[in-house]
């Protein structure tokens, strides 16, 4: 090997060896984890057919190559066949006394701007959602006593008349339902952590969806059965896998397909609001290929009272995001036009050994 193998297993980040022609010498674990590619699938493979990256470097490393000089590159879309790419910066430099050879370092962006910002705007919206559940208790009431009096009154009216006091009753009960809504999102329950199985969750959730509301679409199960246990309250996970499956649902055609997909990610941390990093790297992903997100709301559609759909209430996905975080997990969406993934990255739960194996 032409670096020490302690040292170059060692690397938390991702990093290749780069020889003539662009091939793949030597792969550290980190950078397997990160392509969910093993070490096998990318030794002798062409650098640029196994790792996708979101701009044109090929000449500009070429150039670095010929001239033994280093190349830097900030804020790329960074990915492989086998996961979704990631926001990166990526670095290549000569590798000292080896002719012709370049070490390529990737280095994910830290998203711990993202968490703080996600952090004030929820500070923002647990007043709006306390002022909220104060109001959804005192209009109950009063909704109560107007459905009553107009189901009254229809027992005394014509069929045309009693239209009026049916749609009356109708939409009392949906403003009835809004306000319970705002209710739960205000009242949850502190998760009960336990160490547990995604793929069990997983299971009951699709298999719950395909029995109703995802009847008409196609389930493709795509799982890593090596994933230790996640530490997490089971009955909330399943409650946000059914939440995204349903919204894939709703967004997908007739014989559309949502794709679950389970993998592990080795080199995925978050800094939390005291200043430590959180390794999470069990991956569930919920990918539809429905129209996507609208963009002008989709760098918001975590927060309460967003939504894409005309009737939607903009909680169910808001929900979503507080139990994951709750459980100490983090989770994020990428959308474009017939692909969407909402992303859910959990820890591992304490005293598992986590296997580090690939897939090809």
């Amino acid at each position: 090997m032409i670096v020490e193998s302690h040292l170059w297993n060692s690397l938390p980040v991702p990093a290749l060896l780069l020889g003539p022609e662009d091939l793949i010498l030597e792969t550290n674990p980190a950078a397997e984890s990160f392509l969910n590619l093993s070490s096998k699938a990318l030794i002798g493979s062409n650098l640029w057919e196994k790792v996708m990256i979101d701009a044109d470097l090929e000449s500009a490393f070429a150039r670095a190559r010929e001239k033994s000089a280093p190349l830097f590159v900030n804020d790329v879309d960074v990915g492989s066949g086998e996961r979704a790419p990631m926001q990166c910066n990526v670095q290549f430099a000569p590798l000292q006394g080896q002719d012709q050879i370049m070490l390529m370092i990737i280095s994910p962006r830290e998203i711990a701007s993202r968490i703080h910002q996600y952090a004030s705007s929820a500070r923002a919206a647990r007043s709006v959602i306390g002022m909220a559940e104060m109001l959804a208790h005192e209009i109950k009431n009063p909704l109560a006593g107007i459905t009553g009096a107009a189901q009254l009154l229809s027992m005394n009216l014509d069929n045309g008349d009693r239209e009026l006091t049916d749609l009356i009753v109708e939409e009392s009960r949906r403003i009835v339902k809004l306000l319970e809504q705002v209710e739960e999102f205000g009242n949850l329950q502190p998760p009960q952590l336990d160490a547990i199985n995604i793929h069990d969750i997983l299971d009951r959730a699709r298999q719950s969806a395909a029995l109703g509301f995802g009847a008409h679409m196609k389930m493709v199960e795509d799982y890593d059965p090596s994933l230790p246990r996640t530490h997490a309250d089971a009955d909330q996970l399943l409650q946000v896998l059914l939440n995204l499956i349903k919204n894939a649902s709703e967004a997908g055609e007739e014989g559309g397909t949502i794709r679950l997909h389970t993998f592990y990610d080795a080199s995925l941390r978050v800094r939390r609001d005291d200043g430590s990093q959180a390794r999470l790297p069990l991956q569930i992903e919920v990918i539809d290929d429905g129209p996507g997100l609208p963009p002008e709301i989709a760098g918001d559609i975590f927060e309460p009272f967003v939504s894409s759909r005309e009737n939607g209430t903009g909680l169910g996905l808001a929900l979503v995001s507080k139990l994951i975080g709750q459980m100490g997990g983090w989770i994020s969406v990428e959308s474009v036009p017939g692909r969407t993934v909402f992303r859910i990255s959990l820890p591992v739960a304490p005293d598992v050994q986590p296997d580090n194996s690939t897939t090809e």
